[in-house]
C-alpha cells in the first residue's frame, strides 16, 4: 500500500499562482473594455472578439476633450493581432458612429475587409458617413430596425484653399468611398452616388438618411437583426471554419 504524499511547498505555490491568474482574468477583461472598447468571449461555440466603433473615428489630429472617439492607431494593431491569433475565431463589430476622419475610417474598413477571420457587423444607433464603409466591410452585416445610416458627400471643416485642385482632391476621395462601398455591399456605385446627392432628406445639406429596413432595401446592409442574430451568423461561420480545418487535417493524415 503506497502512502499518499503531502503537497510540497512548490505545489502549493503553483496552486496559489493559478488562483491569482484566474482572479486576474475578469479584471483584465474589464480593463480592456475600459481602454479599448473591446473584449474577447470564449464558449463552446467559439472565441469571439467584440470591438466597438463609437463616436467619431479619430484621425491624425486629436479631437477635443470630451468628444467620444475611436482611435485608429489603437484599432489597426488590434485587428492585426486578432487575425494572427490562434485563440480568436471571430470578430463582432458593434457600430454606433457619427463618422469622422475619412482616411482613418477607410484604413480600418480595408483591414477588416482583408481579414480571413470570420467577421460580422451590427449597426446600433447610427452608422453615419465613414461609418458606412465600416458597416459593409465585414463578411456579413446587420442593422437593428431603429438604427440610421446617413449618406452624404465628403465634407471638411476649418480653412480650405479654394482651387480646382481642392475640388479634384475631394472628388477622388469621395470616389474611394463609393468604390469601396459598392464592392463590399449590394448597391451599385451609381445608386450610392444618388443617395449622396439627394436633396430630399436633409434641410441644410444634401444626402440621405436610411433607417433599418431602408438600408437593407437599398443593399447597404445584408439583414435586419439583433445582437443574437449577428452572433448566430458569426458562430455559423466559425463552425464552417472548424469543419474545413478538420477536413484539411484528415487529408494530411
Amino acid at each position: 500500500m503506497t502512502e499518499r504524499s503531502e503537497p510540497t511547498v512548490t505545489d502549493k505555490e503553483r496552486e496559489k499562482e493559478g488562483d491569482r491568474v484566474n482572479e486576474k482574468e475578469p479584471i483584465e477583461q474589464i480593463q480592456q473594455i475600459v481602454d479599448m472598447g473591446s473584449t474577447t468571449v470564449k464558449n463552446s461555440r467559439g472565441a469571439v472578439h467584440c470591438l466597438t466603433i463609437v463616436g467619431q473615428v479619430e484621425g491624425h489630429q486629436s479631437l477635443a476633450q470630451g468628444v467620444k472617439a475611436t482611435r485608429y492607431e489603437h484599432v489597426l494593431p488590434l485587428l492585426a493581432a486578432i487575425e494572427e491569433s490562434e485563440e480568436v475565431e471571430g470578430l463582432l463589430l458593434l457600430l454606433n458612429t457619427m463618422g469622422g476622419d475619412i482616411e482613418a475610417g477607410l484604413a480600418i474598413a480595408e483591414m477588416i475587409a482583408g481579414m480571413q477571420t470570420p467577421t460580422v457587423s451590427i449597426v446600433l444607433g447610427g452608422g453615419h458617413s465613414i461609418g458606412i464603409p465600416l458597416a459593409v466591410c465585414t463578411k456579413k452585416s446587420f442593422i437593428v430596425p431603429s438604427a440610421s445610416m446617413t449618406v452624404h458627400p465628403v465634407r471638411t471643416g476649418g480653412t480650405t484653399i479654394i482651387a480646382p485642385q481642392t475640388f479634384r482632391y475631394f472628388e477622388r476621395l469621395q470616389e474611394r468611398i463609393v468604390r469601396f462601398v459598392s464592392k463590399n455591399a449590394n448597391i451599385t456605385a451609381e445608386r450610392f452616388r444618388e443617395l449622396m446627392l439627394s436633396a430630399k432628406d436633409m434641410a441644410a445639406d444634401v444626402g440621405s438618411v436610411l433607417y433599418g429596413e431602408e438600408a437593407v432595401e437599398e443593399g447597404l446592409v445584408d439583414e435586419i437583426g439583433s445582437l443574437s442574430d449577428a452572433l448566430d451568423a458569426l458562430y455559423e461561420m466559425i463552425a464552417l471554419d472548424r469543419k474545413r480545418e478538420e477536413e484539411r487535417r484528415r487529408d494530411w493524415q
